[in-house]
Protein backbone atom coordinates (compact mmCIF):
# COMPACT_ATOMS: atom_id res chain seq x y z
CA UNK A 1 0.00 0.00 0.00
CA UNK A 2 2.97 2.45 0.59
CA UNK A 3 3.69 2.21 -3.13
CA UNK A 4 0.58 2.78 -4.20
CA UNK A 5 0.81 6.51 -1.72
CA UNK A 6 4.17 7.20 -3.04
CA UNK A 7 2.63 7.11 -6.30
CA UNK A 8 -0.57 8.88 -5.37
CA UNK A 9 1.32 11.68 -4.09
CA UNK A 10 1.76 14.55 -5.82
CA UNK A 11 4.60 15.89 -7.57
CA UNK A 12 6.54 19.21 -6.28
CA UNK A 13 4.78 22.21 -7.37
CA UNK A 14 8.10 23.84 -7.33
CA UNK A 15 10.05 21.25 -9.22
CA UNK A 16 7.22 21.24 -11.74
CA UNK A 17 7.45 25.25 -12.11
CA UNK A 18 10.69 25.04 -12.35
CA UNK A 19 10.65 22.58 -15.37
CA UNK A 20 8.31 24.18 -17.44
CA UNK A 21 9.90 27.61 -16.97
CA UNK A 22 13.36 25.77 -18.54
CA UNK A 23 10.95 24.27 -21.46
CA UNK A 24 9.80 27.53 -24.06
CA UNK A 25 6.87 28.07 -23.38
CA UNK A 26 4.91 27.67 -26.65
CA UNK A 27 6.20 24.52 -29.08
CA UNK A 28 6.61 27.23 -31.74
CA UNK A 29 9.72 29.47 -30.23
CA UNK A 30 12.34 26.69 -30.35
CA UNK A 31 11.15 25.94 -34.05
CA UNK A 32 12.20 28.99 -35.68
CA UNK A 33 15.82 28.27 -34.27
CA UNK A 34 15.90 24.29 -35.94
CA UNK A 35 14.42 26.08 -39.22
CA UNK A 36 17.35 28.25 -39.35
CA UNK A 37 19.49 25.44 -38.65
CA UNK A 38 18.09 22.84 -41.67
CA UNK A 39 18.33 26.11 -43.64
CA UNK A 40 22.49 26.43 -42.88
CA UNK A 41 23.00 22.72 -43.25
CA UNK A 42 21.00 22.70 -46.56
CA UNK A 43 23.12 25.42 -47.65
CA UNK A 44 26.81 24.03 -46.65
CA UNK A 45 25.87 20.40 -48.57
CA UNK A 46 24.56 22.71 -51.64
CA UNK A 47 28.27 24.37 -51.44
CA UNK A 48 30.29 20.83 -50.89
CA UNK A 49 28.28 19.38 -53.73
CA UNK A 50 29.19 22.09 -55.77
CA UNK A 51 32.52 22.06 -54.78
CA UNK A 52 32.79 18.12 -55.16
CA UNK A 53 31.04 18.62 -58.92
CA UNK A 54 33.95 21.12 -59.85
CA UNK A 55 36.48 19.10 -58.52
CA UNK A 56 35.04 16.09 -60.39
CA UNK A 57 35.17 17.43 -63.43
CA UNK A 58 38.25 19.35 -63.13
CA UNK A 59 39.77 15.71 -62.34
CA UNK A 60 37.71 15.02 -65.71
CA UNK A 61 38.97 17.59 -67.88
CA UNK A 62 42.60 16.62 -66.38
CA UNK A 63 42.01 13.08 -67.36
CA UNK A 64 40.95 14.01 -71.01
CA UNK A 65 43.99 16.40 -71.42
CA UNK A 66 46.80 13.66 -70.29
CA UNK A 67 44.92 11.48 -72.80
CA UNK A 68 45.05 13.63 -75.72
CA UNK A 69 48.88 14.39 -74.79
CA UNK A 70 49.89 10.93 -75.24
CA UNK A 71 47.88 10.42 -78.14
CA UNK A 72 49.67 13.60 -80.20
CA UNK A 73 53.37 12.12 -78.07
CA UNK A 74 52.26 8.87 -79.96
CA UNK A 75 50.70 10.40 -83.17
CA UNK A 76 54.32 13.31 -83.71
CA UNK A 77 56.98 11.16 -81.81
CA UNK A 78 58.91 10.74 -84.90
CA UNK A 79 58.39 14.47 -86.07
CA UNK A 80 62.08 15.45 -85.14
CA UNK A 81 63.51 13.17 -86.90
CA UNK A 82 61.51 13.24 -90.03
CA UNK A 83 62.40 17.03 -90.18
CA UNK A 84 66.48 15.78 -89.75
CA UNK A 85 65.92 13.62 -92.70
CA UNK A 86 64.20 15.33 -94.87
CA UNK A 87 67.10 17.71 -95.96
CA UNK A 88 69.52 13.99 -96.74
CA UNK A 89 66.43 12.90 -98.92
CA UNK A 90 66.33 16.37 -100.97
CA UNK A 91 70.52 16.00 -101.30
CA UNK A 92 69.60 12.66 -103.39
CA UNK A 93 67.23 13.93 -105.06
CA UNK A 94 69.28 16.62 -106.20
CA UNK A 95 72.48 13.85 -106.71
CA UNK A 96 70.14 12.04 -109.22
CA UNK A 97 69.26 15.21 -111.21
CA UNK A 98 73.13 15.66 -112.10
CA UNK A 99 73.02 15.38 -115.86
CA UNK A 100 76.99 14.09 -116.03
CA UNK A 101 77.90 12.93 -112.50
CA UNK A 102 81.43 12.34 -112.32
CA UNK A 103 82.89 9.99 -109.90
CA UNK A 104 84.40 12.80 -107.85
CA UNK A 105 81.40 14.61 -107.63
CA UNK A 106 79.26 11.67 -106.70
CA UNK A 107 81.91 10.43 -103.62
CA UNK A 108 81.43 14.15 -102.77
CA UNK A 109 77.32 13.89 -102.80
CA UNK A 110 77.62 10.90 -101.11
CA UNK A 111 80.30 11.70 -98.15
CA UNK A 112 77.96 15.42 -97.64
CA UNK A 113 75.03 13.21 -97.17
CA UNK A 114 76.12 10.78 -95.23
CA UNK A 115 77.79 13.79 -92.75
CA UNK A 116 73.83 15.07 -93.21
CA UNK A 117 72.30 12.07 -92.18
CA UNK A 118 75.00 11.29 -89.44
CA UNK A 119 74.07 14.55 -87.83
CA UNK A 120 70.24 13.83 -87.76
CA UNK A 121 70.91 10.55 -86.23
CA UNK A 122 72.65 12.26 -83.28
CA UNK A 123 70.26 15.15 -82.72
CA UNK A 124 68.36 12.74 -82.35
CA UNK A 125 70.28 10.79 -80.10
CA UNK A 126 70.07 7.76 -82.88
CA UNK A 127 74.09 5.72 -81.73
CA UNK A 128 75.71 3.32 -83.73
CA UNK A 129 77.05 0.53 -81.98
CA UNK A 130 80.31 -0.65 -83.34
CA UNK A 131 81.94 -3.09 -80.73
CA UNK A 132 86.08 -3.39 -81.60
CA UNK A 133 87.65 -6.01 -82.43
CA UNK A 134 88.84 -7.92 -79.09
CA UNK A 135 85.89 -6.53 -77.01
CA UNK A 136 84.09 -8.54 -74.43
CA UNK A 137 81.02 -9.76 -76.50
CA UNK A 138 78.05 -8.46 -74.68
CA UNK A 139 74.36 -9.75 -75.45
CA UNK A 140 72.34 -6.79 -74.93
CA UNK A 141 74.52 -4.76 -77.71
CA UNK A 142 76.16 -7.58 -79.77
CA UNK A 143 74.36 -10.48 -81.95
CA UNK A 144 77.05 -13.19 -82.53
CA UNK A 145 76.32 -14.94 -85.46
CA UNK A 146 79.19 -17.63 -86.00
CA UNK A 147 81.80 -18.73 -83.50
CA UNK A 148 85.57 -18.63 -85.50
CA UNK A 149 88.57 -20.16 -84.07
CA UNK A 150 90.77 -16.93 -83.57
CA UNK A 151 94.17 -16.13 -81.32
CA UNK A 152 92.09 -14.19 -78.97
CA UNK A 153 90.04 -13.89 -75.47
CA UNK A 154 86.80 -16.30 -76.13
CA UNK A 155 83.23 -14.82 -76.61
CA UNK A 156 85.26 -11.33 -77.62
CA UNK A 157 84.23 -9.88 -80.82
CA UNK A 158 86.64 -10.93 -83.79
CA UNK A 159 84.51 -8.81 -86.86
CA UNK A 160 82.12 -6.21 -86.75
CA UNK A 161 79.61 -7.63 -89.90
CA UNK A 162 76.76 -4.90 -89.23
CA UNK A 163 76.53 -2.21 -86.90
CA UNK A 164 74.06 -2.27 -84.34
CA UNK A 165 72.10 1.00 -82.94
CA UNK A 166 70.68 2.63 -79.78
CA UNK A 167 67.81 5.68 -79.40
CA UNK A 168 69.01 6.84 -76.40
CA UNK A 169 69.30 3.52 -73.92
CA UNK A 170 67.22 1.26 -75.97
CA UNK A 171 68.76 -1.05 -77.89
CA UNK A 172 66.86 -0.47 -81.98
CA UNK A 173 69.26 -3.13 -83.38
CA UNK A 174 71.86 -5.15 -82.23
CA UNK A 175 75.64 -5.13 -83.94
CA UNK A 176 76.16 -8.23 -85.83
CA UNK A 177 79.24 -9.46 -85.18
CA UNK A 178 81.51 -13.03 -85.23
CA UNK A 179 82.83 -14.08 -81.79
CA UNK A 180 86.07 -15.92 -80.98
CA UNK A 181 85.65 -19.47 -80.06
CA UNK A 182 86.87 -21.29 -77.23
CA UNK A 183 90.19 -23.00 -77.15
Amino acid sequence: MQDQENQAVPPNPEAAEAAASAQPSTPEAGLPSLEQQLAGTEAKLADMHDAFMRAKADGENIRRRAQEDVSKAHKFAVESFAEALVPVKDSLEMALKVEAPTLESLKEGVEMTLKQLSAAFERNRLIAIEPAQGEKLDPNKHQAVAVVPADQEANTVVAVLQKGYMIADRLLRPAIVTAAQAK
